[in-house]
């Protein structure tokens, strides 16, 4: 102890004030970590749009789009859908599923 201003760097690895500040100057910014920044686009709900309320779980091409390639179902927040036809979109995909109209995984 005995004082060290750098304890955290001996115990730990913390770092020191300097990074902190640095981290936080890049984040007041908008800078994230890991990317460039930039323009989104606009995400919306494609059954909102459509005046759709119901998800059918035999419209398989239409439900491709919200299933990765690893064959895992997309999240709300990179789909672009709202909450509500969220949940119908998952239970319709977990169906078509049950039905052999969509895999399970994919290879």
């Amino acid at each position: 102890m005995n004082g060290d201003k750098n304890f955290g760097d001996r115990f730990g690895g913390r770092g020191t004030d300097k990074d902190k500040d640095k981290d936080r100057d890049d984040r007041s910014r908008g800078m994230r970590r890991g990317g460039l920044g930039g323009k989104r686009r606009p995400k919306f709900c494609y059954y909102c749009v459509e005046k759709n309320e119901i998800v059918d779980y035999k419209d398989v091409e239409k439900l491709r789009k919200y299933i990765s390639e690893r064959g895992k179902i997309v999240p709300r927040r990179i789909s672009g859908s709202c909450a509500k036809h969220q949940r119908q979109i998952t239970e319709a995909i977990k169906r078509a599923r049950f039905m052999a109209l969509l895999p399970f995984s994919l290879d």
